[in-house]
């Protein structure tokens, strides 16, 4: 079934998988195959599975050992890579367009034809334990977990991607076939592309390698939403820094109020340097070196926080000043000089981050998954366009309200 709007072009296999494709001339191509399985979809003795299946699809298929799984793109100068988040895992691949076929049909090889060798699985394990214990190394990035933990408390989005040491030493074949088995069924798969070939094209090829592949009668046991609570933890660790996150649920993906909220978020601790949190704690005051804040958008759910790290002795400061700015958006509408340029700002950083081919190709490949559709430019700038002081506000006073605030903090000792 054939399918166009604007400049995507759509087609749906007849065992439900999806294809989303934007022409673009030129010599490099993009190509993602995007599942939705991750690590929410994880039991508890499966904690990391999905992760560990994404290192393992590159170490050997029906017809391939690993090295030729990796030559096959590299050897034609291929950029290949992959990524799990707790909703999906994605393959994908930057390559000169001539390449198409053999990224199709590997792609196909390793969604669905990998064997998982045992002893290849024994040398990973020890490979994801080491990136275990790098994160752990690293307060700033596993404080974002760990808050995702907090607020997720004894729900499925609230463990870490990479699982734990005990569940990933316990892995065998078996656990990582059952998984596949269970999770990756073409209904659930959504491929894009961004490049120099044409749609009919590329239909003949995703049909040849995908088409034979069928669907199981398992159904995604995605747990329901969990009820959240306003929650304050802290806990001491031996860094020169202390690190903070506040914050809260938030909108799904697919809620009315998401591009507000992305907004509101960019205005506060958006990348641009004329943030309020930048201006305000790290400009100001010299509080923290790195301060930011963050709008992450699940299926079903989605949640808000600000981060920074700090030295202990002006931890305190520094957080009473972030709720100072969160209280500011909740009770001061932005002036009409302020929304308009906070809109152009965010409008041009998605342009700007349209340029990368790839990462269109990603961005597609998710908003199919979970839209069947993809919400074009225009129609993102359109949504940006109209929103008002007065929505700002509204979603400040849900997501910012002070009574539903959690934070978590790691306290440093060696400053």
């Amino acid at each position: 079934m054939l399918n166009r709007t604007d400049n995507y072009e759509y087609y749906r296999l007849k065992n439900g998988l999806r294809l989303v494709h934007r022409f673009q001339p030129g010599g490099v191509s993009h190509l993602a195959v995007m599942l939705n399985a991750g690590a929410r979809d994880e039991s508890r003795n499966e904690e990391g599975a999905a992760h560990m299946i994404e290192h393992m699809m590159f170490k050997g298929t029906k017809k391939r050992k690993a090295w030729q799984v990796i030559s096959r793109m590299e050897n034609v100068g291929c950029d290949l890579n992959a990524y799990t988040t707790k909703e999906e895992t994605c393959i994908h691949a930057s390559f000169m367009h001539p390449h198409y076929g053999r990224a199709v049909e590997l792609f196909a090889d390793i969604c669905f034809n990998s064997v998982f060798p045992q002893h290849e699985l024994e040398k990973e394990k020890e490979v994801i334990l080491d990136e275990i214990h790098s994160y752990r190394d690293n307060p700033g990035e596993e404080i974002v977990d760990e808050f995702e933990n907090l607020i997720f408390k004894n729900h499925q989005l609230g463990h870490n991607i990479l699982g734990n040491t005990e569940t990933v030493k316990n892995f065998n074949r078996e656990t990582l076939i059952a998984f596949t088995e269970k999770n990756y069924r073409p209904s659930e798969i959504v491929i894009s592309s961004v490049g120099n070939i044409t749609f009919p094209r590329l239909v003949r090829l995703v049909e040849s390698h995908f088409a034979d592949h069928q669907n199981n009668h398992m159904f995604m046991n995605r747990s329901a939403k969990h009820s959240y609570k306003a929650t304050n933890h802290s806990e001491t660790r031996e860094n020169f820094l202390s690190h903070c996150i506040i914050g809260n649920i938030a909108f799904q993906y697919n809620h009315p109020s998401k591009v507000a909220l992305a907004l509101l978020n960019n205005v506060l601790g958006g990348p641009g340097l004329n943030s309020r949190l930048n201006l305000n704690i790290r400009e100001k005051y010299g509080f923290t070196y790195s301060i930011d804040s963050q709008y992450n958008a699940y299926s079903d759910t989605g949640w808000f926080g600000v981060y920074l790290g700090t030295d202990a002795a002006t931890l305190e400061k520094a957080v009473s000043l972030v709720h100072k700015e969160l209280k500011k958006l909740r009770q001061d509408s932005l002036g009409s000089l302020q929304l308009a340029r906070a809109k152009q700002q965010l409008i041009v950083q998605m342009a700007i981050g349209n340029e990368s081919g790839l990462q269109e190709a990603l961005g597609i490949a998710r908003n199919h998954l979970t839209y069947d559709k993809v919400e074009t430019f225009a129609q993102l700038e359109h949504q940006i366009q109209n929103i008002s002081a007065s929505q700002l506000l509204d979603v400040a006073n849900e997501i910012f309200s002070e009574d539903q605030l959690s934070t978590l903090i790691f306290h440093g000792t060696n400053a």
